[in-house]
């Protein structure tokens, strides 16, 4: 029994990567337009959405800083016949982004950038004593992408660009363990480690119009690596040989992504847009994890996962009131990667429907206040892990209300 929940208790990566609460903030305007913005030239913000369109900014010099805070709610009730209930502690994730662009002195048709993004960052908890304390007490998280980018204007309508990219982050995990001490205390083992990874993010922007853009996006995968993590478990005298505190690594793929979008300008006042986007969720089948001791009790695993690849369907609008005033909305629907079986409540993934809005704001001439508000409704899902046998229903929502700073020169 012992050696089983050890094998769940040291399920950790795949909530760096995967579902559960990983929302799509990368810009404030596109977050307020259902972060539909593949074919749209926005701000210096596209060095993430579309690295082509960059080169097709006014601007000799942008600078963008923002940050959002998600602030989710996660509910598990037992499936019948019990009617055990339970609730994530509230804890505000606070994911940010910074974008600088400028003209090159090659010429106008170059732009160079960088962009500072964080796509994974949550945290989740639950209360030390829950029903599922042996699969997660606690986890905490975070992922900060570095892309450097090139934006090469073609002609007045074809715009090229493509960024490297680095990722750095760590985490930090909880779990109980169903051993008990003199006083009757639960072991728990805590897991922490950084974790870093490269890929590229690359664009091509299409402006046939004045009124209509296109644009193709697409973001390499990325195989991130943890090297030496620290393992360490609290358990009674008796079982410490069993439970050495040693070191662990693993590596995960994350997915790539490959994003269509079309904008259109109907008139002055209105703009639209539609985004498509594949992810490649199946480069998760298997969570694998390599302890540098091993014991009878505490083995190296092997654990399916078997995600699958996803599409995410977007759609915003945007309406200048004024010269100074901006108003925005979208939606998207962004179904599970996760199959029927394999559910767990560090992960408690189901089809979600967000629901957007925001606004910018003039402050004078040269600088901007971009503001947006999030609502993800997760759709109720009850399941039983084949692995763990823990099932449950779960139901999520997210509130992720976000601003943003916008100098131009």
């Amino acid at each position: 029994m012992i050696n089983k929940l050890t094998a769940v208790l040291l399920f950790c990566s795949n909530v760096i990567f995967a579902g559960g609460f990983q929302v799509n903030l990368q810009g404030q305007k596109q977050a307020a337009m259902g972060h539909a913005a593949t074919g749209l030239l926005t701000d210096a913000s596209s060095i993430f959405f579309n690295p082509g369109a960059v080169c097709f900014l006014d601007s000799v010099y942008q600078l963008q800083m923002g940050s959002s805070f998600i602030i989710p709610n996660v509910q598990y009730l037992e499936l019948a016949p019990g009617n055990y209930t339970a609730r994530t502690e509230l804890n505000i994730g606070t994911p940010f982004s910074v974008y600088a662009a400028a003209k090159t002195n090659l010429g106008n048709k170059w732009y160079y950038g960088i962009g500072i993004y964080t796509p994974f960052g949550s945290r989740v908890q639950w209360a030390d004593d829950w029903k599922g304390q042996f699969l997660i007490r606690e986890i905490n998280l975070k992922t900060i992408f570095i892309q450097p980018t090139f934006s090469y204007q073609v002609n007045e309508k074809i715009g090229f660009g493509i960024g490297p990219l680095a990722a750095v982050g760590g985490f930090s995990l909880r779990k109980g363990i169903p051993v008990q001490d003199t006083a009757g205390n639960y072991g728990e083992g805590i897991l922490a480690g950084k974790a870093n990874g490269f890929g590229f993010n690359a664009g091509i922007y299409f402006r046939p119009t004045e009124n209509f853009s296109l644009g193709i996006d697409y973001r390499s995968a990325v195989k991130v690596k943890v090297k030496n993590g620290d393992a360490n478990f609290t358990v009674p005298e008796s079982l410490k040989e069993f439970f050495p505190q040693t070191s662990f690594t693993t590596a995960i793929k994350l997915p790539q992504v490959i994003s269509a979008g079309a904008g259109y300008k109907c008139g002055a006042k209105w703009t639209f847009s539609l985004d498509l986007n594949f992810v490649g969720w199946q480069s998760y089948d298997t969570l694998r994890i390599d302890f540098k001791d091993t014991t009878a009790k505490l083995q190296n695993i092997r654990s399916a996962r078997n995600y699958q690849n996803t599409f995410m369907y977007r759609a915003g609008a945007q309406y200048i009131v004024n010269e100074n005033v901006t108003i925005r909305f979208g939606a998207y629907f962004d179904p599970s990667p996760v199959d029927a079986g394999y559910l767990t409540p560090e992960t408690p993934d189901a089809n979600r429907i967000g629901i957007t809005t925001g606004a910018s704001f003039y402050i004078s001439e040269k600088v901007k206040l971009d503001c947006s508000f999030l609502y993800i409704e997760g759709m109720k899902r009850s399941d039983v892990n084949l692995e763990t046998q823990f099932g449950g229903t779960y139901k999520s929502r997210a509130f992720v209300p976000g601003f943003a700073l916008e100098i131009e020169l």
